[in-house]
């Protein structure tokens, strides 16, 4: 097999085996690029399968200090996700065509410090959804509709915790919403949501105005010229409307995610029940809500007691 056609599998089994998103298939492409690249200078022909399969622990030491050093070197973040790339594409070689590499398979990328997540309160929050709602919304150029639109999907981000490839991924036949939605999510996974009569209201207000005629199977929500309304378009939307509000830069499309589970557990939801709702696969990440709350009750205090 030649190393184009190990790289066409490797694609081809993210996606169809272990369901990854466009998202995540771009950026381990992308990163696998950079990495072939770098390896094909240390060798004097075209670069082959063989040359890979034979990668040392120094190589990959060589590759990672080659991306810290670059003009815009790489965060701890993106270099995590670049190894995390290779590895994969290391792991896929031993799965499916008998070429491990014990050396690449042991390396650890950089210590990431943990963050937690970044909720808007109650407040900001139903700030944000009034401002929506007002007549001609936060810009002036803008049709009616296109605040209901906005209203919408804000308030399935909210309203339902959906993150924003699930809440952009609705069909015209998904609506009207009944007393329960069902998500695919991460990893091909499927959640049923409770929803809220808010909810399905702000949906049917963003369907009545609509100007396009749809099909069943195109997507519900539109940008202004009626091709589908993009994650781009969303976070730049949003991003208009916090500075209109003077939020901070954490009131992005996640943070509604976000702010939708820290407000469920400080009303007394558990998290297993919090977890569900979001489709974690893990315990753990949704305990990071716990911290966030931890965080929130202590401020209070702080600032409320006589001896704070």
């Amino acid at each position: 097999m030649s190393l184009f056609d190990a790289q066409i599998a490797w694609i081809s089994w993210l996606k169809d085996q272990k369901r990854c998103s466009p998202r995540t298939l771009e950026a381990y492409a992308h990163a696998l690029r950079y990495y072939l690249d770098h390896l094909g200078k240390s060798v004097s022909h075209d670069l082959t399968l063989e040359d890979v399969v034979a990668v040392s622990s120094d190589d990959i030491r060589g590759w990672m200090a080659h991306l810290r050093a670059k003009d815009n070197p790489l965060s701890a973040r993106s270099l995590a996700q670049h190894l995390s790339a290779i590895k994969s594409f290391h792991s896929f070689l031993d799965l499916h065509f008998d070429r491990p590499n014990a050396q690449v398979a042991l390396m650890r990328g950089p210590r990431l410090k943990a963050t937690l997540p970044r909720p808007l309160n109650i407040d900001q929050m139903q700030g944000l959804l009034t401002e929506t709602q007002m007549d001609g919304g936060y810009d002036s150029g803008r049709d009616d509709w296109e605040n209901a639109r906005d209203e919408a999907v804000y308030m399935l981000l909210y309203g339902l915790g959906l993150r924003i490839s699930e809440a952009l991924s609705l069909q015209v036949k998904d609506a009207p919403l009944g007393d329960t939605l069902r998500i695919i999510g991460k990893g091909n996974k499927m959640r049923a949501l409770p929803v809220l009569a808010a909810v399905r209201e702000a949906i049917e207000a963003y369907r009545r105005q609509q100007p396009f005629a749809l099909q069943p199977e195109d997507r519900l929500f539109r940008a202004k010229r009626g091709g589908r309304l993009s994650p781009r378009h969303v976070q730049a939307s949003l991003q208009h409307l916090r500075s209109r509000l003077g939020l901070s830069d954490r009131a992005t499309p996640h943070a509604l995610r976000h702010s939708f589970a820290t407000h469920l557990l400080g009303s007394g939801a558990d998290l297993r029940s919090i977890q569900e709702l979001l489709g974690h696969v893990s315990l753990s990440t949704t305990q990071k809500y716990t911290q966030v709350d931890t965080e929130r009750l202590l401020s209070a205090y702080a600032a409320a007691h006589p001896k704070g």
